[in-house]
């Protein structure tokens, strides 16, 4: 999406006036189809940019190789300014910096999910997956201002489109009667991203984030809802948060949640972020400066002898909770409570789907809300990426 693909009507949107608008974003004029931008005195120094987007799934190219076809992103740059977002480089392509603009100059589809559901509607639809949460998290605080998820949510279980939702918000929790109604007609992958304990270290690394006590909260009552709920360990930091008792805790404390599967990768710093996140560790720990430097010094990913690690302290982490393990044929670390289930089922970096096509219980209840973790520890996988709507499409 880049300001001059979207639509604005001659009215600047039902009763605006001017009075609380951003003049222009840096460095350019007005952009085309901003309806209006406002700084809400409840979310001091962000701005946010209102517009009517054209379009709201954003095909995911097959070279990607990622489990599902579609995304749709309500957001562009995202409140949560985690310091090391992946998609932090996706705001140059509005003219934007990845830094403090991606933190701070928000892009809102106000109308995305009317756009969606007429897009669903097309006879040519194929009802294929869609995935929430793959650029910014559909989550982020200024969901509470927007509210624009249970419509997106609506359209998809409407039009009988499986979908997930992969998020750091605790805001999910609003939407939780939505879900468990969705998972009547359709498969939803729930997931949350969680990869420390540290609450001082939350603070600073993302400090626009529910606090991790905060999400182990959430895992609870998604799962006392009877909805299935992933956890995406992402990312470890070397050195920070990766040691074995570090994981062992963590691992520890979503086993205690309930969690049905968990999926964990390494920091990997691309163009935009890396930047970024060192100026962020040169302040924090300038002990370790050097040796990210050295680890990062040939790319944006952690030597395979690095990864291979992790690895091996997730695998000793899932043997101390007492779950079994078994190596998939791809070569990833896998844990499966559902190994015996038709491969065909969707997944989204390793989820579990919760809904009528996975389990005959009511509403896609889970059998048994004692069963073990579903655990995948994975490197991350070298697609070779590509852009749809301006943005990457890898989520890992």
């Amino acid at each position: 999406m880049r300001w001059d693909g979207q639509r604005v009507d001659a009215e600047r949107g039902p009763g605006w006036d001017g009075a609380d608008a951003d003049p222009s974003l840096p460095g350019m004029p007005e952009p085309p189809g901003v309806v209006r931008s406002v700084r809400p005195p409840d979310f001091a120094g962000i701005t946010f940019h209102e517009v009517r987007a054209k379009s709201a799934l954003n095909r995911v190219p097959a070279a990607s190789r990622m489990p599902f076809s579609w995304t749709v992103n309500p957001y562009r740059g995202c409140t949560h300014a985690c310091t090391y977002c992946f998609a932090r480089n996706t705001h140059t392509y509005l003219e934007l910096d990845p830094g403090d603009d991606f933190d701070r100059q928000i892009v809102v589809k106000v109308n995305v999910a009317a756009v969606l559901r007429r897009e669903l509607a097309r006879p040519s639809w194929q009802r294929e997956q869609v995935a929430l949460g793959t650029n910014t998290d559909p989550y982020q605080r200024a969901e509470g201002r927007y509210r624009l998820m249970p419509g997106i949510i609506e359209a998809l279980a409407d039009t009988g489109t499986p979908f997930s939702i992969l998020t750091k918000g605790t805001l999910l929790g609003r939407d939780l009667p939505l879900l468990e109604h969705a998972v009547t007609r359709v498969p939803v992958g729930v997931g949350l991203s969680l990869a420390l304990l540290d609450e001082q270290l939350q603070a600073s690394l993302e400090p626009g984030t529910p606090s991790p006590r905060a999400r182990l909260w959430l895992i609870r009552r998604i799962r006392a809802a009877g909805l299935q709920c992933g956890v995406l360990v992402a990312p470890l930091l070397p050195h920070l948060t990766d040691s074995q008792q570090q994981i062992d805790e963590l691992v520890g404390e979503l086993a205690d949640a309930g969690v049905t599967s968990v999926s964990a990768i390494g920091l990997h710093l691309r163009p935009g972020t890396k930047d970024w996140f060192l100026k962020w560790l040169a302040g924090y720990r300038p002990d370790l400066l050097d040796t990210y430097v050295a680890l990062y010094r040939r790319g944006a990913y952690l030597p395979a002898d690095y990864r291979s690690e992790i690895d091996q302290r997730f695998r000793n982490a899932m043997a101390g909770a007492g779950l079994r393990g078994s190596s998939s044929p791809e070569q990833v670390t896998s844990w499966d409570e559902n190994s015996a289930v038709d491969g065909t089922t969707p997944r989204f970096t390793g989820l579990v789907f919760s809904g009528p096509v996975r389990h005959a219980g009511p509403a896609g209840r889970h059998p048994d809300a004692t069963a073990p973790v579903v655990t995948r520890t994975a490197a991350v996988p070298r697609s070779s990426g590509g852009r749809t709507d301006g943005e990457q499409l890898r989520l890992l």
